[in-house]
């Protein structure tokens, strides 16, 4: 499967979401969480990259809300990430406008993301996995009507899916390695 699409408030997303993303990312993933603090809109990808610092040791985070990775600083982030982990997959967060009937909804395909198309910005397509949150609708521009709270409940269905798909993950290695023994 290319690409999941849920609800964040759907049952099942949690679980949606993580079982596909175990299957797509490695321990040393590079999460890049991409947005500012300055709109809320725009937050989703720092909430996010906030959360999981605080949740898990060990994974590559980048993107928070004290650093916050955005139009000015994405490219310059890039390329030290790159450097940094030359070999490991990226997993880029972002929000997104969209039609009115898909706010609510976060995709997760494997492709990059094409951050601040949505408001007319050209910057570097970024990550291998892309996931993306629907924050608002695209007639809605500038995107002050968005929620603080909806996005953060947003943000922690995406945090807890990333965090429990590198659970998952940790499982699936060991059970693989209980079974060869």
């Amino acid at each position: 499967m290319d690409e999941l699409r849920v609800k964040y408030d759907d049952r099942d997303a949690i679980k949606l979401i993580s079982a596909y993303l175990a299957e797509h990312l490695n321990f040393d993933s590079v999460i890049l969480c991409i947005g500012t603090d300055k709109c809320i809109g725009d937050s989703l990808g720092p909430i996010v990259g906030d959360m999981l610092s605080k949740m898990v040791n060990g994974i590559n985070v980048y993107g928070t809300l004290k650093n916050p990775i955005h139009a000015i600083n994405l490219e310059e982030n890039i390329a030290y990430i790159k450097r940094k982990h030359p070999y490991s997959n990226i997993i880029a967060v972002d929000a997104c406008l969209g039609d009115k009937d898909n706010i609510g909804k976060i995709s997760i395909k494997k492709s990059p993301i094409y951050p601040g198309k949505g408001v007319g910005k050209v910057l570097p397509a970024v990550g291998d996995i892309s996931i993306i949150g629907v924050i608002d609708a695209f007639d809605i521009i500038p995107i002050h009507n968005t929620r603080l709270g909806f996005v953060f409940e947003m943000a922690e269905v995406i945090a807890m899916s990333i965090h429990r798909a590198f659970y998952l993950k940790a499982s699936i290695i060991n059970n693989s390695d209980m079974s060869q023994s």
